[in-house]
């Protein structure tokens, strides 16, 4: 007979690697979800901006809902690369100081294209 009082809910909660797998895959799934709308509002905007010139450009992502939304795009699909890139890493790469060092890699690199993306945003935005 097993010493182990807990029910099998409760022994089994206390497992996983870091406990934090289902906020990992909601985030994933609500960045997804984010992106669709996103992306079907950037490609609205851009095929409404085809055949005008650089200043109406200018102009139309300098509106403030648009500066907002071009934000939240770039930001969303950098964070969504990130948990899906870390998803394959995890899964794939089995030696743990090159699984730790491609995370980290790939860390730094997506959020430093994505102050680049949102500094672009803000230098229209902002006129300058």
């Amino acid at each position: 007979m097993s010493k182990d009082l807990r029910n099998p809910l409760a022994r089994a909660r206390g497992l996983g690697s870091a406990k934090e797998g289902v906020g990992h895959w909601m985030t994933q799934r609500i960045t997804a979800l984010a992106l669709v709308f996103l992306t079907l509002w950037f490609v609205i905007t851009v095929l409404g901006l085809m055949h005008t010139d650089y200043a109406t450009a200018r102009a139309t992502i300098a509106k403030p809902w648009n500066a907002v939304l071009l934000i939240a795009l770039v930001i969303t699909m950098f964070k969504h690369a990130v948990l899906g890139l870390q998803v394959v890493i995890e899964d794939y790469v089995h030696t743990r100081w090159l699984e730790v060092a491609s995370l980290v890699l790939i860390k730094f690199i997506a959020v430093l294209a994505a102050l680049m993306g949102v500094l672009a945003v803000l230098r229209i935005a902002l006129g300058s």
